[in-house]
């Protein structure tokens, strides 16, 4: 009996011992979820080369966290005893961030595509304002800050389209919104300044008339200096005889006012001086009566508001002079044409001939017509 005592005490252990092991050997314990992780990974991978983070930020996002706390989890988990790890909620959130980011590839195509549209739209659009705009007052003084705002738009707008071209589509969207934001309001400035001019059309118009009728009248020579055509008209007996190209001052539109604005006065006038080659460092010349009584009595009334400071000097010496033909409106205030042509008016025209000088012999309707 004491011996058989003895082998249960020696032999229960060891059976214990095998059962225990055998337990722990055959117990369960869950894998990591290695398959699942990498494919979110990929995953992410693919939606990164779709441009998911520009296009599709959101989801792309929310796959990033959800596979970043996957992978936090996991080394959680791993911290445990290994019957005790539990990687569901490991599988779970890389699954979700896998499925998120095949969501963000697809929206990233979508918004790209969408974006390739609506982009290159807002760049023809700024691009067809920017012609009109040089179409329109490529000859017109506009002030510095307004030149600069266009050239500025125009890099922006170029950038924009190279950028689009590239596929860059959120740096084309952030350029061509700078280029709208230079451009248009330039555009609008030009546009509204140039109406305001216009508004002296009606006053334009009569001086024209009166020139012309006393042209008719006198069946002589006048002549009518169209500043916004740049044209200088000869009517002979009330009738066109010859026109000419003509450059004026730099800040030719609206009336002069003071000396050294480099404006070219508007009013009607006539031939005081002829200046021959050996008289004048511009070919020929001749001289108008302008400041006129009409002038003098405004640049007075100026001052005496205010309006203009009583230091204001009014000018003079304004002519139709030679030495024209450089393209661009250079003068101090004059009206130039090139040589050949200023020999031309100076054979027909005499002390006492009529220079009416205008904004426009057009309205402002009229005018806009020939830009379209």
């Amino acid at each position: 009996m004491h011996r058989v005592w003895k082998h249960i005490l020696i032999i229960g252990p060891i059976a214990l011992f095998i059962a225990l092991m055998g337990f722990l050997l055959f117990y369960p314990v869950q894998k990591p979820p290695v398959v699942e992780l990498e494919y979110a990974r990929t995953s992410i991978s693919e939606a990164s080369r779709n441009h998911a983070g520009i296009y599709s930020e959101i989801l792309y996002n929310e796959s990033r966290n959800c596979y970043d706390s996957a992978m936090i989890l996991w080394q959680s988990e791993n911290t445990k005893n290994r019957y005790k790890r539990d990687f569901s909620r490991v599988k779970t959130l890389a699954q979700k961030a896998a499925s998120k980011a095949h969501e963000a590839s697809f929206d990233s195509e979508n918004n790209s595509s969408d974006l390739n549209v609506n982009i290159r739209e807002k760049i023809e659009a700024v691009t067809r304002t920017d012609a009109d705009l040089k179409r329109r007052f490529s000859k017109y003084p506009l002030p510095s800050e307004t030149r600069n705002n266009i050239s500025r738009g125009e890099i922006l707008l170029t950038e924009s389209l190279l950028e689009w071209e590239r596929g860059n589509y959120l740096q084309a969207e952030k350029k061509v919104s700078e280029a709208r934001n230079l451009i248009v309001p330039a555009y609008e400035f030009a546009d509204a300044n140039m109406r305001s001019y216009f508004r002296s059309y009606p006053q334009w118009r009569s001086w024209a008339d009166s020139t012309i009728a006393a042209s008719r009248l006198a069946n002589d020579y006048s002549i009518i200096v169209d500043k916004f055509s740049r044209k200088v008209i000869v009517y002979l007996g009330g009738e066109v005889f010859k026109t000419y190209n003509a450059e004026l001052g730099k800040n030719w539109v609206g009336d002069k006012k003071i000396r050294g604005d480099k404006a070219t006065p508007e009013g009607m006038y006539r031939v005081i001086k002829m200046f021959k080659s050996d008289s004048t460092k511009y070919h020929k010349a001749l001289l108008i009566n302008y400041p006129n009584e009409e002038d003098t009595a405004s640049f007075i009334a100026a001052v005496e508001k205010g309006s203009l400071p009583r230091s204001a000097k009014i000018g003079g010496m304004i002519e139709i002079h030679g030495n024209g033909g450089k393209g661009s409106d250079w003068t101090a205030g004059c009206v130039a044409v090139t040589d050949r042509d200023m020999d031309s008016i100076f054979k027909i025209v005499k002390v006492g001939t009529p220079v009416t000088i205008v904004g426009s012999m057009y309205d402002l309707k009229s005018v806009l017509r020939r830009f379209n």
